[in-house]
């Protein structure tokens, strides 16, 4: 029986497995049908994943064979890469996704350190969806400089980022 912190990463890693997928085979409906294969497999690995392992290489690693079975599979049809090349490219996208993890906690930090009034922009447009002649209306500020705080603050933000993911070891 799977545990709940198992159900739990395999839920949260769903947009990402499915990005990985879609990375290495290029179709949509491919990708949707190797993550439901995918998600079958780990789901009746659940027993070897360990708590205190990470997750996302784990199911990595297992959706990279899915996606070689399907590549196999599917020879006769076009196929846009080979296993060796795969390979290669599964590894690099691993190694990626760790520093984006990286990158998202450190942006988490970053927004928290924002003033009220720049995190509610930063709310408002990206999180909310307005648009900037909304977002303007709500601040009482021309499009234009509202835009312009929004560049500031983004590029803080983008600064803060790369200051917090440099103090990070290697």
């Amino acid at each position: 029986m799977a545990s709940e912190s198992f159900v739990q990463h395999l839920t949260m890693s769903q947009n990402r497995l499915y990005g990985y997928i879609y990375s290495l085979i290029g179709d949509h409906h491919r990708a949707a049908d190797v993550l439901q294969e995918t998600n079958l497999v780990l789901w009746r690995k659940a027993e070897e994943f360990r708590p205190d392992a990470d997750f996302i290489p784990w199911a990595f690693a297992i959706a990279r064979y899915q996606v070689m079975a399907n590549v196999r599979d599917h020879g006769r049809d076009r196929c846009i890469l080979d296993p060796e090349l795969l390979e290669l490219v599964g590894d690099e996208i691993v190694e990626v996704a760790s520093e984006f993890d990286e990158m998202k906690d450190a942006l988490r930090g970053c927004l928290s350190k924002l003033p009220p009034t720049s995190r509610g922009m930063i709310d408002s447009r990206y999180f909310s969806g307005r648009s900037i002649s909304e977002l303007a209306g709500e601040i009482n500020k021309s499009a234009d400089a509202t835009k312009s705080a929004l560049m500031r603050i983004r590029k803080g933000l983008r600064e803060c980022v790369q200051r917090e993911v440099a103090k990070l070891p290697s």
